[in-house]
């Protein structure tokens, strides 16, 4: 077992996943960071809501681990910077983070930011990584561990390891795929020896994604609206059609009817899984 110590920074069930692992092996941080369920974000002009959120005060409670929000994205961890210095940690592990870490914060440890991408890097690089798989309709996906430098989702890999989408999967199967990969890659830093590959291409950006941009298009075919669906279903608010009276109808779940000779006929919904929004 490898003697290093490291600060937690995460808000979504992906890191608790990661952590609930690294506290089974004995290796607990030296404190935890973590970003309130509503909270500010560059690209909104209202607080966004995650939907994934996980409250890690109480884990930090239970495991008498030091625990702090940060509030908003400006100076976010920068008022942090003497606590910060002051543990003096081999490496900075980042699970579901949704704030820049500035180089002034991550240089403070040995080895600096750890951070997981949804995606096999550079591929998918940018926001909602495992959505815009599945609404593109590829067959596998994959997670990054890469150190963090001022270049979004551009630093040295650690590790990458891809796995399969099958063509029934939601993005609840997908993201518990992740899950299982991440955690690995983490006990990994304790008991292997941890190695840093520069990536040789830019990363290909794709945007982040808010309820907004759920709408159903109903010119598409059978199958890009299939993946629509199952790319935005729970625990992400969901794909959506517009009725006549202003409101929100939700679908969950949909499949494909095939007709003669195996052609694609028409998208059917799965009815006991609407939900309707306002």
């Amino acid at each position: 077992m490898k003697k290093l110590s490291y600060l937690f920074l995460a808000s979504t069930s992906f890191g608790k996943q990661i952590l609930m692992a690294l506290l089974h092996k004995g290796y607990i941080p030296e404190a935890i960071f973590s970003i309130p369920e509503y909270f500010t974000i560059s690209y909104a002009k209202e607080k966004v809501h995650n939907c994934d959120f996980f409250d890690f005060s109480f884990i930090a409670n239970q495991y008498e681990i030091p625990f702090y929000w940060v509030e908003s994205p400006l100076n976010s961890l920068i008022k942090y910077k003497e606590c910060i210095a002051k543990y003096k940690v081999d490496f900075m592990l980042v699970a579901g983070w949704y704030y820049k870490i500035p180089f002034e914060i991550y240089s403070l440890s040995k080895m600096g930011a750890f951070g997981f991408h949804n995606s096999l890097l550079p591929k998918y690089a940018g926001g909602a990584p495992l959505v815009w798989a599945i609404i593109n309709g590829e067959r596998e996906a994959g997670v990054t561990l890469f150190r963090m430098n001022e270049i979004m989702d551009y630093g040295d890999i650690i590790s990458q390891k891809c796995f399969a989408i099958q063509e029934n999967d939601t993005i609840a199967e997908v993201l518990e795929k992740a899950k299982q990969i991440a955690v690995g890659m983490s006990i990994d830093l304790f008991e292997k020896e941890i190695t840093f590959t520069p990536q040789k291409e830019m990363p290909q950006y794709y945007p982040q994604r808010s309820c907004e941009d759920g709408k159903i298009d109903l010119t598409w075919d059978s199958l890009k609206i299939y993946n629509f669906i199952r790319a935005q279903s729970d625990p992400y608010p969901g794909a959506y059609i517009e009725t006549i009276d202003g409101k929100r109808l939700v679908i969950d779940k949909a499949r494909i009817i095939s007709g003669g000779g195996g052609q694609i006929n028409y998208l059917q919904p799965c009815l006991v899984q609407y939900k309707v929004a306002a």
